[in-house]
């Protein structure tokens, strides 16, 4: 007797198209967040007449999870998934929850902060059947080229 787990998240083999040039979609996405988070932080330092450059490491991160978690909560993607045409869809396959996003963050941030744990998260997007890092296995999350409307 043998059993199968079901998942309701397209099956990598039968619905690549959901897949197809996730990792480098990933990757741009990522250095566009980057860029639009230090954009922020660096804006708040002029805001407040450079007080937080004082502290830049962190009112990166503060802005970074804030960035990450709020877009992700409000459209399962943050900005720079949704120009690369990505969501994250949960275990469930459906789009992330504000606990989810700001979990989902949370994960990722820790992974980022360590060295191999980042390095692992990489690879196995790169490749992994579903693309997903640490974070989105902890979770059960994936990133998926979203549908068109």
């Amino acid at each position: 007797m043998s059993m199968t787990m079901r998942s309701a998240l397209p099956d990598p083999d039968y619905d690549h198209a959901f897949y197809d040039g996730v990792p480098a979609k990933r990757l741009f996405a990522w250095m566009l967040d980057v860029v639009i988070v230090t954009l922020i932080t660096f804006v708040l330092g002029l805001l407040t007449l450079s007080v937080l450059w004082w502290i830049w490491p962190l009112t990166f991160i503060a802005v970074n999870f804030l960035y990450r978690a709020g877009t992700i909560a409000a459209g399962s993607a943050t900005l720079g998934m949704r120009l690369m045409n990505l969501e994250l869809r949960g275990a469930t396959g459906a789009r992330l929850s504000g606990g989810e996003a700001a979990l989902h963050t949370l994960a990722y941030m820790v992974a980022t902060a360590f060295v191999i744990l980042q390095v692992i998260s990489i690879a196995m997007m790169g490749f992994g059947a579903r693309h997903q890092g640490l974070h989105d296995l902890l979770i059960g999350s994936v990133a998926i080229n979203r549908a068109h409307r």
